[in-house]
């Protein structure tokens, strides 16, 4: 972009802008509050004893991410976890993996809506649905979409400190041990930068791609 992202975006489209903003800060929460609620299914009750468990974005993602977000578009959450009081075999694993797994829950509910969303425009009752309207809507479920397949893909690359890394080390304990120490850390460090810098836009180009090919694949019955 060639200025304030915001602004970059506004320009081309504010219904996008908004949607975009307020889906970066419902999917983090979300993605912090199923890694919260599966710690205590494992029975560490961190996340309760800090006072984690809240809807409120401001305490999973922090002022300094949601002014990252709104200056550079870049945000963060956290969940604060002891794993000593986790119980049960691959626990980590599974701690881990709600995070994520709640992004693809939200991607496919966006996905779905946005198909059913275009053969209601698209039908004898869409006619009445006034132009702007249909295209808002379809924005904002496609956003969603959008986001919610990114931060899958991104979080589930087994790098630290991303969830995929502590789901690949519970089952792999050897490859967690790898990133152990003030060596490993940079390169896990190292890995995470080129992740982020390089492959962002495989994972956009590849997510939209996902987007669309699966709302073409739901409406071919209707086709």
């Amino acid at each position: 972009m060639d200025g304030w992202w915001v602004a970059d975006t506004w320009q081309k489209s504010p219904v996008l802008t908004i949607a975009w903003a307020a889906w970066v800060i419902v999917s983090i929460t979300l993605h912090e509050l199923a890694h919260g609620w599966a710690a205590i299914r494992r029975g560490d009750r961190t996340p309760i004893e800090l006072g984690r468990m809240t809807f409120n974005p401001i305490v999973h993602m922090g002022t300094m991410s949601l002014i990252a977000f709104a200056v550079i578009g870049i945000a963060w959450g956290s969940m604060p976890v002891n794993p000593s009081r986790l119980r049960g075999r691959y626990a980590e694993a599974f701690v881990a993996a709600a995070g994520p797994a709640v992004n693809l829950v939200l991607a496919i509910g966006c996905i779905l809506l946005l198909a059913a969303w275009e053969l209601v425009t698209n039908s004898n009752a869409g006619a009445s649905i006034p132009p702007h309207i249909g295209a808002n809507l379809a924005t904002v479920f496609w956003a969603g979409a959008l986001l919610n397949i990114v931060l899958l893909m991104f979080n589930l690359i087994p790098v630290p400190p991303l969830d995929g890394s502590r789901i690949l080390a519970d089952f792999v304990p050897s490859y967690g041990r790898m990133f152990d120490g003030p060596q490993g850390q940079y390169v896990g460090l190292g890995l995470f930068m080129l992740m982020f810098f390089f492959g962002f836009d495989v994972m956009w180009s590849a997510s939209a791609w996902v987007v669309n090919s699966a709302v073409a694949v739901l409406l071919l019955p209707f086709a």
